[in-house]
């Protein structure tokens, strides 16, 4: 898809959040229920994904950690993300890889410490570029491609949270 072509499609959309905000606002969703042993079948529209345990708090390694799982919902967002801005911005980029590393003390998860936060501390995304660009435009894509990954903002900006039991 070249600039022209993605400015074609999006134009009929950004017209319509124009003209009425509240089209822009939608409910995204997921589902799933537990499974066999300690895990959690989820729902993801095109196939079924089995979490459990990460192997540092007792799982086996068959199932899905839901900590990389989260890793590469990053992945997959800022790497959409990349090549959306990159054609948009009509720069030259052959090939483009995107890892993300997350640093996790699992003594917070399992409660043996409870001064050690749960969760990721600190994640990184690296973006390994194919491309002669100059160093000023690779900048403004990587800045761009941050301001507007969903799942990137959603980590930085953190969202209001609520539980809820039926």
């Amino acid at each position: 898809m070249d600039a022209d072509t993605l400015k074609q499609l999006q134009a009929p959309i950004k017209a319509r959040l124009k003209e009425s905000p509240d089209a822009g606002r939608i409910t995204l969703s997921a589902s799933g229920s537990i499974g066999e042993g300690i895990s959690c079948k989820v729902e993801t529209g095109r196939a079924l994904a089995v979490a459990g345990l990460h192997p540092a708090t007792g799982g086996s390694g068959q199932e899905l950690c839901s900590g990389d799982m989260l890793l590469e919902a990053l992945v997959a967002c800022a790497g959409v993300t990349l090549k959306a801005v990159a054609t948009a911005l009509e720069f030259r980029l052959g090939d483009a890889r995107i890892s993300a590393e997350g640093d996790i003390d699992f003594r917070g998860t399992l409660g043996v410490d409870k001064e050690t936060p749960v969760g990721f501390s600190a994640i990184r995304l690296t973006f390994d570029l194919d491309t002669d660009e100059p160093r000023e435009r690779i900048d403004t894509l990587l800045k761009l491609t941050e301001r507007y990954c969903v799942v990137f903002q959603t980590l930085a900006t953190k969202p209001v949270l609520s539980t809820l039991a039926r």
